[in-house]
């Protein structure tokens, strides 16, 4: 029996709705999980020969799976591909999943760009501040620019958003850049969030979601007990609670994580990284008085309480008008920028 022409088209709009899906909020999220599998899907393209779009990841041969949860009776994967470094929310029931042991995973992909930056991550982990990944890009002209959203009463310093988009637009759209996002900052927020999805959606900027905690605890004790050292700190809650209440916004979790106050210790650098997270420091604190390097990863603070770091960046993209303009000086995503380093 032949189909009507308008069924069919509300049959179209019902598949494209369905995977319009994974780009909206998530309200309903259960059994929230580390979960690690091989994922497999038809094809006999090579993973390695795949540069994913995070928003098409169909074709692919295997990726990996590092999160499971559920929401609205469907069970729902996060997905990693090993190369790219892009992730994906997708149904769990589209691939072959194959459990793996964390130790599993860094064997099996252990010539990717993903264990390798958890690798060059963990190289660092003895650092008191600053451990992790605090250089991305090898031999170029330009940085990555990372900024920290930690939880503030003040508003957004959107100046520094529009700044990047205007000076970008005619040679970077997107422009790339990365965000760390605390919950508590998503959580009083909500306008200023809504107005960065925006961004994203007009294709202004292109916004990798960094994971910086849920509570971003600070206390006035030394740093070896301070921020996550602090005692008593519950992991799971900040990183896995801050990821669910990414999802319920619509942002998509990276596989960064960024330590509040750059603080850790060997112990916890392990613990995130257990996680299948890399953390990423920075090479310019620009409100330190850190001057930026080709491939530097640039960090300042858009939560309104670091006016210096603003004005420093500002400043920054001014001084560096003719290069952005003759694409001498130019912005990097985060993650290829690694896959660059550990091709």
């Amino acid at each position: 029996m032949k189909l009507s022409r308008s069924l069919l088209l509300t049959v179209f709009l019902l598949c494209f709705l369905t995977n319009l899906s994974f780009a909206q909020s998530f309200d309903d999220i259960k059994k929230y999980k580390v979960n690690y599998a091989l994922a497999r899907i038809s094809s006999k393209t090579p993973v390695k020969n795949i540069s994913l779009d995070p928003n098409n990841i169909e074709g692919i041969d295997a990726f990996l799976a590092i999160r499971s949860f559920t929401s609205n009776d469907q069970k729902y994967i996060l997905l990693v591909n090993p190369n790219s470094l892009d992730t994906k929310i997708d149904f769990a029931n589209k691939y072959a999943l194959s459990s793996l042991q964390y130790s599993n995973v860094l064997a099996i992909f252990k010539n990717t760009a993903y264990i390798k930056s958890i690798e060059a991550a963990a190289a660092k982990d003895l650092q008191l501040q600053n451990a992790g990944i605090d250089h991305a890009i090898p031999n170029e002209k330009g940085i990555t620019l990372t900024i920290d959203l930690c939880p503030s009463h003040k508003a957004l310093d959107r100046i520094i958003f529009e700044s990047v988009f205007d000076e970008f637009k005619k040679i970077e759209q997107p422009a790339p850049l990365a965000v760390s996002v605390s919950g508590k900052w998503i959580l009083k927020h909500q306008d200023d969030l809504n107005w960065l999805k925006s961004l994203v959606e007009k294709k202004e900027l292109n916004i990798t979601w960094v994971n910086h905690t849920y509570n971003h605890e600070v206390n006035k004790l030394p740093l070896a007990e301070n921020f996550l050292l602090a005692p008593g700190t519950n992991l799971d809650v900040e990183v896995l609670e801050n990821e669910k209440l990414m999802l319920k916004n619509g942002l998509t979790p990276s596989v960064f994580f960024r330590f509040p106050g750059l603080v850790s210790d060997k112990t916890i650098v392990e613990k995130i990284e257990a996680y299948g997270l890399i953390p990423v420091g920075s090479d310019a604190w620009l409100a330190k008085g850190q001057q930026p390097n080709a491939g530097s990863i640039v960090l300042i603070h858009g939560n309104g309480n670091e006016e210096i770091g603003v004005k420093d960046f500002i400043q920054l993209l001014r001084t560096k008008q003719a290069d952005v303009k003759n694409k001498q000086w130019l912005l990097f995503d985060l993650r290829q920028g690694l896959e660059k380093e550990f091709e």
